[in-house]
């Protein structure tokens, strides 16, 4: 009988759909397994055949724990908003909710074809209303939080309130900002509410501060470091300049220490956990004080070697450092501002980058050194940054070689604090260097030097010992229209959160999705966007000055905003009356296998944790870290293809023909090439979007054009990506799941090959042929033999191993082997046939169905118990002996085990094929290894 692998995967997959056959019950006597992806973005590309490879590897896992009797928990949903669809919209000038949910459409078609057994009833959409009114519902958590040290955890702001009235600020041990002022309980009653507000927003785990952005005036637009490049947009090419602007952002640097502490007790990649250790960047050194000379001002400065401070021969702040329009002399302000603007034009990342140029200018202004009274120069230097540590170092030329350069480049002094080290040439970075020439500290090791330093720094209150973290606190908003609003309306400037009676806060219709020209987001276009809190409802911003009528925020959420928590809305996805019930929670937990990319690292992963960590402080989640174990899966990368232009020239030369002649690779649509690599021309021309291409020339091999080919990222800009929707067409669902998988290693990177398909779908028939003689399915009822036990057993454990193991690719060689070592026995027991397809199902499920149905059974395929391994089908009662003449390997025999050495010699000389090889001459000798060889001394 043929296989139609077509009708039967459509017939299962309606099945599945119409008998909700993988529905997860949040009751359930069975012990519980959540298997998470990362959930996609539904682009209107839709996938290509590497997008799935995750998906496939944690269906297989699924299935297989259900196999095994657990009740398994597979979600999917949609990370859908954000700028690309915005993007789309600003182009065609479609809504983007009405191009995302075509996009989800085209998402769902193709994962449904694919056959993922996904729970579908629990689908979240990130975009929905009824998903972020508890996204909306979560910030204002935060709002209303604050995070106490002593306890380390969030509490109630109401808890400080309550602590202020009783006491001031003066005994609070909380995250915070930096300007902090103490005051006593007396002088908080005496504040009025405004500037109560003012000082808790200071400590709220959410607050609103001037942050600096990427400003691009041309575009009316915040854009992102990665979205400039060489000072300007990477769209459109206009100046961007550095700007500050009032933001929404999140305190995460309050759960710094915990979020690094946390990586000890899951199981996620090491490479994945070293990016976020080093962007938490925990240092421990001092915090210095330098007051600057005429000033009533103090520059501060975290170090991680205040045992240098004696070698501090200058200062740097970044440029744009509060204090520097503060300092600067007159003499100096013409060239400062003209630093300043040009530095605004840069990116941070440029000037991190930018290691060899060096540039500063010199603010007029001394500090004073707090140990010798020495003024030491302030300078300012775009190679500091405002966002990292304070914006300022106390350079130490003797002992950092990028203070050693500055100092080199503008003649400034480098004094010598180390003992027997030459500085004549390059800066000392020996940290077990001793020191010298530095007052009390001279002669000390660095430990015993920093610790003396520190003391004297606490002793003075001029510093203090400290615990630093590169981590900044994360900005929050968004100048975007598409994203989630803001609960938040403003009275006299100041945040007031609305009610969670009245969320969501729905995005407004608008007819431009650009920001506005004086810099106001999109939502800045909307009539319709103000709060009245008589009626507690939207109303038009025309009603603004009336006294219960105030203006909404305006800026959107972040795309991670709906991401930092969408696995535990997975648990409980239709309740309306909680973000996820206790119930759900305390039976679910957490998730028990994530898988997804690495390029989430130092965002969703860790934005996630630092939401997770705070949902558990406040008690509305039992565990605070939300993923045991993760997997980053590999990408499949794709074979481009690339034609030669003859420069200056609309001729395109074949590979094997260029020589000296300089050429200009393109890629091309490898769906124009075959697989001898020869280019469709005329296909080429008629597709070509450029008009010079449709009048291309081609110099041919042989009347062909031969392309050049390359493994590189599949990408629809490299014009080589495969569509799902062909193989599966093509071959069917199960053969592409059985050769992503068959492709190599999970984690690892893999080009690639459509021809290589075939062989996994020769795989597929040769399986459905094992259930067929002829035209009809045939399994017999009798009983199995110790050869074809041995080749069931045998699989069942490799293929169990390797799927504890994540091991695919090897399972995949397993089934192929097993397959052929059946049809070779030509085996049709049922004993043998229906544990294999309950083994195959969670790779290659739908065959594995019909099969299953074929088999006699009425209920799915997914429900069988896994079967069990039985080492005794795999211990050898005989022995294949190797039979060597004086060394040399002639036949093999097989003998039972438990013959002794004269059984087997006399087995051996008896055997017809001995004879033939000596002839009629006698042995001198006959050597005997029992269990492992016979050799034969003639």
């Amino acid at each position: 009988m043929k296989y139609y692998f077509n009708e039967i995967e459509a017939k299962w997959q309606k099945y599945w759909s119409e008998n909700q056959t993988f529905k997860a019950d949040n009751v359930s006597q069975k012990e519980k397994y959540y298997v998470l992806d990362m959930f996609p973005y539904p682009s209107g590309a839709g996938l290509h055949v590497g997008h799935p490879l995750g998906y496939i590897a944690s269906d297989i896992y699924a299935r297989y724990k259900r196999h095994k009797g657990f009740n398994v928990l597979h979600p999917q949903g949609y990370d859908s908003f954000g700028l690309p669809a915005e993007q789309y919209a600003i182009q065609t000038g479609q809504h983007p909710a009405k191009t995302t949910q075509e996009n989800i459409k085209t998402y769902r078609r193709q994962l449904d074809q694919i056959g993922f057994s996904f729970d579908w009833s629990r689908e979240v959409r990130t975009s929905d209303p009824s998903y972020y009114k508890w996204t909306q519902w979560i910030f204002i958590q935060l709002f209303n939080s604050y995070y106490c040290k002593d306890a380390d955890q969030a509490r109630d702001i109401a808890e400080l309130e309550h602590v202020f009235e009783k006491e001031g600020n003066q005994n609070i041990n909380a995250s915070c900002d930096d300007n902090v002022e103490l005051f006593s309980a007396l002088e908080w009653k005496s504040f009025n509410a405004e500037q109560k507000e003012q000082i808790l927003s200071q400590y709220r785990l959410t607050y609103l501060s001037e942050t600096e952005v990427n400003w691009c005036p041309a575009l009316g637009t915040v854009l992102a470091n990665d979205e400039i490049v060489n000072g300007v947009s990477e769209r459109g090419g206009f100046p961007v300049v550095r700007k500050k602007m009032k933001q929404w952002s999140m305190r995460i640097t309050a759960y710094a220490q915990r979020l690094l502490d946390g990586l000890q007790k899951i199981d996620w990649p090491q490479p994945l956990k070293d990016s976020q250790t080093n962007w938490i960047g925990r240092s421990e050194g001092a915090m210095v004080s330098f007051e600057v000379q005429d000033h009533n001002a103090f520059i501060d400065v975290f170090t991680t070697r205040p045992d240098t401070i004696f070698g501090v021969s200058f200062m740097t702040l970044a440029p744009e450092h509060d204090l520097v329009s503060k300092i600067t002399t007159p003499e100096q302000k013409e060239a400062v501002e003209a630093y300043v603007l040009s530095t605004s034009k840069r990116s941070e990342r440029d000037r991190m980058a930018d290691v060899k140029t060096i540039s500063g200018v010199f603010t007029g202004a001394y500090a004073i050194h707090p140990f010798s009274g020495k003024k030491i120069p302030v300078w300012i230097g775009d190679y500091v940054l405002a966002s990292y540590g304070t914006g300022a170092v106390m350079a130490v030329p003797c002992g950092d070689q990028r203070d050693y350069d500055f100092a080199k480049y503008f003649d400034l002094e480098i004094p010598n604090i180390f003992d027997n080290q030459d500085i004549s040439e390059q800066a000392c970075e020996d940290k077990n260097a001793v020191i010298a020439n530095s007052g009390f500290i001279s002669g000390l090791n660095a430990k015993e030097a920093i610790r003396k330093v520190i003391e004297e720094l606490e002793k003075m209150q001029i510093g203090e010992g400290k615990v630093n973290y590169r981590l900044r606190d994360a900005v929050f908003s968004r100048q975007r229209y598409w994203g989630e609003p803001f609960p938040v309306y403003y009275v006299n400037g100041l945040p007031k959160m609305i009610d969670k009676k009245h969320l969501p806060i729905t995005l407004p219709e608008v007819e431009k999705y650009l920001p506005t020209e004086d810099g106001k987001p999109p939502l800045g276009n909307a009539t319709v966007w103000a709060w009245d809190t008589e009626t507690d409802k939207i109303v038009s911003n025309e009603l603004i000055d009336e006294k219960t009528v105030f203006p909404l925020e305006l800026n959107t959420m972040p795309g991670w905003a709906g991401s930092s928590w969408y696995f535990n809305r997975y648990m409980d996805a239709t309740n309306k009356d909680v973000f996820c019930s206790k119930e759900a929670q305390n039976y679910w937990k957490d998730v028990d296998l994530y898988i997804g990319g690495s390029e989430h690292a130092t965002g969703h992963l860790l934005y996630s944790r630092f939401w997770q960590k705070f949902l558990y402080d406040k008690g509305l989640v039992p565990v605070d870290e939300y993923a045991k174990k993760l997997i980053n899966q590999g990408m499949i990368l794709g074979t481009s293809a690339f034609i030669y232009r003859k420069e200056g020239e609309n001729t395109f030369i074949s590979k094997g023909l260029i020589k000296d002649e300089k050429v200009q690779p393109l890629h091309v649509d490898v769906s124009l090439v075959n697989a001898s690599n020869e280019l469709d021309m005329e296909g080429f021309k008629s597709h070509a979007f450029n008009k010079d291409l449709k009048d291309a020339s081609f110099v041919l091999e042989d009347g062909k054009y031969i392309v050049g080919r390359e493994v590189e990222k599949m990408s629809k800009s490299k014009y080589n990506v495969v569509n799902p929707d062909d193989i599966c067409r093509d071959y069917g669902a199960d053969t592409l799941r059985m050769y992503e998988m068959f492709l190599g290693p999970l984690e690892q990177a893999k080009p690639w090959n459509t021809a290589g398909i075939t062989g996994v779908h020769g795989f597929l028939k040769r399986l459905w042929k094992l259930f067929h003689v002829s035209e009809t399915f045939s399994v017999s009822e009798d009983t199995a033999t110790a050869e074809e036990l041995k080749v069931l057993h045998k699989t069942i454990k490799k293929v169990d191993e390797d799927i504890a193991n994540f091991s695919f690719n090897t399972s995949v060689s397993s089934f192929m082997i097993a397959v052929n070592e059946l049809t070779a026995l030509k085996c049709s027991k049922r004993s043998i046939l229906e544990p294999l397809v309950i083994l195959i199902s969670p790779y290659a499920p739908h065959i594995a169905e019909e099969l299953w149905n074929k088999l006699g059974h009425t209920d799915s395929v997914a429900a069988a118990e896994y079967p069990v391994f039985d080492p005794k089908y795999l211990v050898e009662s005989t022995k294949t002996y190797p039979v060597s003449f004086n060394g040399k390997m002639r036949f093999t025999i097989e003998l039972s085990l438990d013959l002794d050495k004269a059984a087997i010699e006399k087995a051996v000389m008896e055997d017809d094929r001995t004879q033939q090889q000596l002839g009629g001459r006698s042995p001198k000798k006959v050597i005997v290894v029992p269990g492992k060889i016979v050799n034969i001394v003639g």
